[in-house]
This record gives structure tokens, sequence and C-alpha cells, in this order.
């Protein structure tokens, strides 16, 4: 095999191989010999069937089996040689080749660029820690009571008004015939609240324990049974209960019937709930500041199998029109994409970052937690789906090389309120006008004064 490097532009490698037809006789004759002990043909006993005879059944599926050997042994050879460290995906350009000919082909190796890390000294962020007030925390709770009130009988007399909790039986006609799902027991509505069919609430206002109550509605649209959508509907109503909302004590006990220890828990449990949304927002945002400072102080060439790739994974969903309209844009994403993803794997590698099993294993937990009774189903996806949990690992090493990097730049702690930090995500995702657009804007409402 002879293996030369053909030319090089940019970071993009040309390789020659040359594989002559003896080397390939060679494999064709071992493959033969394999395939001559597996094979059975009607007519000869296993394992007796002649070369001849194969080969004119399997002749040209062998060549192309063996052929694929080679190419990918001598390339992985050719790549190994030469040192190269692979970008994507090698091209391979065949040349010449067919039975009793020397196989002749071109490796086209885009490789990584060398990328000189800048010191992280200069580089500056802003951290945000975002100071609940008491007030929000109180407001919250206030909304959970709502949520959960208590509902205690009203006297036999008592008449159901907005806001009570009126509980019944029913049984329903349309077009004075029963139908799937057409009776209920024990249904429980908070009246005022529509949540049951539009307009139900209001016709069992007024009602009294033990009646007998006629209520019209028309079921919706969505209904599973098609034919049922949009129909008027008869409900035959018997008020079993009515119920007033009693105010909720906002205490211990309170806490308790939410499954918390106490009072003090649940503000803190609700604290760092609220703390933990904004944490996400305004980590994005430094993480932005960081990502922005290594973009614009860095200077790498990008491998052009990895920009077509990375443009075809973003314009997967677009259709041809699009993807000529926003063509600069799509490139000028996808290079920016790569090459921040470069920069970042290059300070993750020179200063060994890893991400442990263990670290992985945490996360899967952290993500059980908040899903309560679905512990089996998470665990059997990330089982299940090998990307899934590189796409975990991804995303931690990604985090563990910002928290270096943050380690090692002048980190500013800022401590905000709620109303600062709903200001600061507000302006970052606010859209950018360009400047065209910004001039144009101005010299119409100056034509107009």
């Amino acid at each position: 095999m002879k293996i030369q490097k053909h030319s090089k532009k940019g970071l993009r490698t040309i390789i020659s191989i040359v594989i002559d037809k003896k080397s390939i006789q060679k494999k064709l004759d071992e493959r033969l010999k394999q395939i001559q002990s597996e094979v059975s043909l009607k007519g000869f006993r296993p394992g007796k069937v002649p070369p001849s005879v194969i080969k004119s059944q399997f002749g040209k599926a062998i060549y192309g089996e063996v052929i694929d050997i080679l190419l990918k042994e001598s390339s992985t050879k050719a790549i190994q040689e030469k040192k190269i460290k692979v970008a994507g995906q090698p091209k391979i350009d065949l040349k010449s080749f067919g039975e009793g000919k020397d196989l002749n082909y071109e490796l086209q190796v885009d490789s990584f660029p060398e990328i000189n890390l800048k010191s992280l000294e200069n580089f500056k962020a802003i951290q945000y820690k975002v100071i609940i007030e008491k007030d929000l925390i109180d407001k919250k709770i206030k909304e959970l009571a709502e949520q959960n009130k208590i509902f205690e009988n009203k006297k036999e007399n008592e008449k159901a008004q907005i806001g009570d909790q009126v509980i019944f039986d029913y049984s329903a006609t349309v077009d004075e015939k029963k139908f799937e799902g057409s009776e209920g027991k024990g249904v429980q509505i908070e009246l005022g609240k529509d949540l049951f069919l539009k307009g139900f609430d209001k016709q069992l206002v007024g009602v009294k324990k033990g009646e007998l109550k006629k209520v019209v509605a028309t079921l919706p649209a969505n209904h599973p049974k098609k034919e049922l959508g949009n129909k008027e509907t008869n409900f035959q109503c018997k008020v079993n209960f009515i119920k007033k909302p009693t105010k909720s004590k906002i205490d211990d006990e309170f806490a308790k019937r939410l499954g918390i220890k106490n009072l003090n828990d649940l503000k803190k449990l609700i604290e760092d709930q609220i703390s933990s949304q904004y944490h996400q927002s305004l980590n994005m945002i430094t993480k932005k500041e960081i990502l922005d400072q290594l973009e614009k102080n860095h200077e790498i060439e990008i491998p052009e199998n990895l920009l077509n790739n990375e443009i075809k994974h973003m314009t997967q969903n677009q259709n041809k029109q699009d993807q000529e309209k926003y063509k600069k844009n799509n490139e000028k994403m996808a290079r920016s994409r790569i090459k921040l993803g470069l920069i970042m794997n290059e300070y993750g590698e020179k200063n060994k970052i890893k991400v442990e099993d263990s670290e992985i294993k945490n996360e899967i937990q952290k993500q059980v937690k908040t899903m309560p009774g679905q512990e089996k189903m998470i665990f059997e996806y990330y089982q299940k789906n090998p990307n899934a949990t590189q796409s975990l690992k991804s995303g931690l090493y990604e985090e563990k090389i910002i928290n270096f990097i943050k380690s090692k730049i002048k980190l500013n702690n800022k401590s905000i309120n709620t109303k600062e930090a709903e200001k600061i995500i507000s302006d970052i995702n606010k859209p950018k006008i360009p400047k065209k657009e910004q001039k144009s804007k101005t010299e119409k409402s100056s034509s107009k004064k």
C-alpha cells in the first residue's frame, strides 16, 4: 500500500492511496475460503462448494465487501500515519478499481484547527444573586391558600352562590338519547370558575341541597365522540351537597396539608423555587457574556465539513426558499456555534475537565425528584436512549467548563431584587432592531415633525 500526502490547503488534506492488485487478491482469496467453510449450496456437501462456484454466484458481492474493508483499513492507517486529528467524516474519491486492478483513491480529510487559548485574566462578567422580597413570598402563599380552599357544608335551606362548591349527580341526553359518559356521580364544581362546561355554573346558582335542577349546555367541539361535538345537551342534576369556602388560616397546619413540615419550610421552599427560576435565566445572561468574549478574542479557522454539517442540521426543517433567504445568517450562526464548541472543548481538554458516571447519575436523580411517581419511566428512558444520556453528559461537560472559566475571570457578584431581575431579563430578550431600520424610523419621525 502506498500512502502519499497529495496536497494541503488550510485545514483540508488530500491523501493519495494505492492498494496493489496482489493485496486485493489475497484478501479476496481469504474471504472466499471463509465463505467456503460457511456456505451451503444444493448439490454440494457443507464446506465442499468449489471456490469457482462461490465466485460465480457471489463474486460481485464478495469483491464489494473486500473493497469496503480495505477502504476502512487503509484510510484509518493513512490518517494515523499522517497524524491528522480528524474533524468530521473524511470523504473518499475513487479514482480506479475493479477486479484484476489496483485500488486507487483520494482521501479528503478536514482536521481540527490549532487553538491558542487566550488568558482569562481580562475577561469580565456579572454573576447575579436575586433577593426574593418577603411580600412576593407572602403573595405566593396567599395564592396557594386560594387554590387549596377548605369547603364546609352550608345549612339545608341555604342557596348556592358564586364561589360555593356544588356536589351533584347527573344524567344527560342529546336529542333525548343517552350516550357514553352521559352519567356522573359525585361531580364537584366551584361556581364561577366555569371549568365543567361553558355556562353550566351559572345555572346552578340558587340551587339548594336535594334539589333536582335541569341544566342545558353545549358539549365541546373536541368531544371524544365526534358526532356529539357542539351538541346541545340536557342535564338532570341532583344536588347532593352545597359547601361554602372558609378562609384558610396560613399556619403550620396549612403547610402540613400541602405536605410540608411547617410554615417556615413552606416559605423557604417558595423562596427557593422563585430564586431558581430567576437563577436559570440570569445564569444564561452571565454565560452569554462569557461566550461573547471567548468568540471575540479567538481567531479560528472552521473545518469546512463541520460547517456544512452544522448548517444542514440547523436548516433541516426549513424549506429551500427560507434556506436561501437566511443563508448568510445560518452560516454566521453555524460558524459561531462550531467556533465556541471548539474553544470550550479546548479549555476542557487542556484543564482535564471530565464528567464522571456518578455525576450523570446524580443529574438523573435530580430529574426524578421533580417528577414523583415517574421514577421508573425516567430511568428506563435513559437506559434505552444512549443519545439522551450523551446529551445530558454534554450539558454537564459544558456547565463544568463554564464554571471553570468563571473561577478564572473577574466575576462581579451583584445582588438585585426581583424587579431589577425582571428588567435585566426583559432587556436581554428584546429583539434588536438593525441600525438601518432604526435610521429609517428616525427619518420618518423627523419628516412628520
